[in-house]
């Protein structure tokens, strides 16, 4: 059975927000599996960052994560084995108010391993509305 444009663009969707918590960033293992061996991104700071970057600072903050609300997710699928998926995000503070708002891009590539963000890119934006 084939895999619809609409099916592929909530499976992104939800491996991209899995790489939102904290959880998820706790566990070497699993980021493994999300991103790919020459994974690359451009992050919101200026700052680029490697896999090996990302697996080095997870392992070391003790940090606790705002929770991150994302929102219009799109999807183009780019050829049977890369989709490009981008959406809006922000960190919910303890007040519930929204803040550091960011469009967010992400190449994701379909491996042996299952899907890998191979790219992504985070540059800060206007404070948008957004479904609460």
């Amino acid at each position: 059975m084939p895999v619809t444009a609409d099916d592929l663009l909530e499976r992104l969707r939800s491996l991209e927000t899995e790489l939102h918590r904290l959880e998820t960033r706790r566990n070497r293992t699993r980021l493994e599996q999300l991103l790919h061996a020459d994974f690359v991104e451009f992050g919101r700071s200026g700052r680029r960052y490697s896999q090996s970057d990302v697996l080095a600072e997870f392992a070391a903050t003790q940090a606790g994560l705002e929770p991150v609300h994302a929102w219009d997710f799109e999807l183009t699928e780019l050829s049977g084995t890369i989709a490009l998926l981008t959406y809006r995000s922000a960190h919910r503070g303890p007040g519930g108010a929204l803040y550091q708002h960011t469009l967010r891009s992400s190449l994701w590539m379909k491996t042996e391993d299952g899907w890998q963000m191979r790219f992504h890119q985070g540059t800060p934006s206007e404070k948008e509305r957004s479904p609460q």
